[in-house]
């Protein structure tokens, strides 16, 4: 078989590239690093495994006439245009769960910056400045503030579990509610989005990209949330209307911490770079070294599957977004 695997660039791409080798001896390996390198390396590839920087297209896949599996390295699969696989009969899986709790951490750590002025006072000390007067102004606690938690998959599991011992009133809004018994164990409420919003002093969300949540927080939705509320997202930069961000972070919000972007990196000229109010990390909430490994050891103990005929794990089917 003809395997090509996407990996980002980096210091470690050899010594990456030779134990992918060593792991799929016997195959023919391709490793690819953009996006026009992985549309030639298609035309002779039976599996691509793939990473959410590099999108897989439909005319990517109309492009491949061997390929019949797409194994990503991660948990998301709104760069595939799973239509398109779908007509060519290709086979899609991600891994699931590997960075729920990488994420789960950074979004606890993301909530107490900007509870506390933690960014902007390292920045005015780094500048000669002492503003204590001005931290006492604006510093609070987590507990006793009310959390909410906009999709209850493993990543909002995960988090749920770290909260509870920030003595916060947790909320949470899903389409799937979960058990009794865990919404006990978690101290959590199932509420509607609407009572979400308006009832949190923090929202973190962790939905999947799907055409119905397409900008699923907008201008209405923002003025539903509280003064001088916090939101934070860590999934996908189109759940939210970023015109209406923008509106809703001079005038609304206390701050956003935004671990997505449109487009990645962002442009020179991206209003949000110069908000001071805005908490900016590069897509990386899930990327820890422990997390990065748990994703490489489950992507390539599935194609393994794939490639023994053995059912593989975590397959999507449907829209693509």
């Amino acid at each position: 078989m003809n395997i090509t695997i996407v990996l980002p660039p980096s210091a470690r791409l050899a010594e990456q590239s030779g134990l992918i080798r060593q792991v799929f001896a016997g195959h023919t390996i391709q490793v690819v690093t953009t996006s026009a390198e992985q549309a030639k390396a298609l035309e002779s590839t039976d599996i691509l495994v793939s990473t959410a920087f590099v999108p897989v297209t439909r005319s990517d896949i109309l492009s491949a006439p061997r390929l019949k599996f797409i194994q990503v390295a991660g948990v998301g699969v709104d760069h595939v245009d799973l239509d398109a696989a779908q007509d060519q009969g290709v086979l899609v899986a991600a891994v699931a769960g590997a960075n729920a709790e990488s994420v789960a951490e950074h979004v606890v750590m993301s909530a107490l910056a900007l509870l506390r002025p933690l960014v902007s006072s390292h920045v005015s000390l780094t500048e000669g400045k002492w503003e204590l007067p001005a931290w006492m102004a604006r510093a609070e606690d987590m507990a006793g503030k009310t959390f909410g938690i906009y999709g209850m998959g493993r990543i909002g599991q995960e988090l749920a579990k770290r909260l509870l011992a920030f003595h916060v009133t947790l909320l949470y809004h899903d389409q799937h509610p979960l058990s009794q018994d865990k919404e006990r164990l978690w101290g959590l409420t199932l509420v509607s989005k609407e009572t979400l919003l308006k009832a949190s002093d923090i929202v973190s969300l962790h939905l999947p990209l799907t055409r119905d949540l397409y900008h699923t927080i907008g201008s209405q939705e923002f003025s539903a949330m509280k003064d001088g509320s916090i939101l934070i997202n860590t999934a996908r930069s189109e759940l939210i209307d970023r015109d209406a961000l923008l509106v809703a972070l001079r005038t609304k919000l206390r701050g956003a911490a935004l671990d997505v972007l449109d487009p990645e990196p962002p442009l020179p000229d991206d209003p949000l770079l110069k908000l001071p109010n805005v908490l900016l990390t590069p897509h990386g909430a899930g990327v820890t070294i422990q997390a990065q490994n748990r994703i490489a050891e489950s992507a390539i103990q599935n194609v393994l599957r794939f490639l023994d005929n053995r059912p593989v794990d975590h397959l999507f089917l449907g829209e693509s977004s």
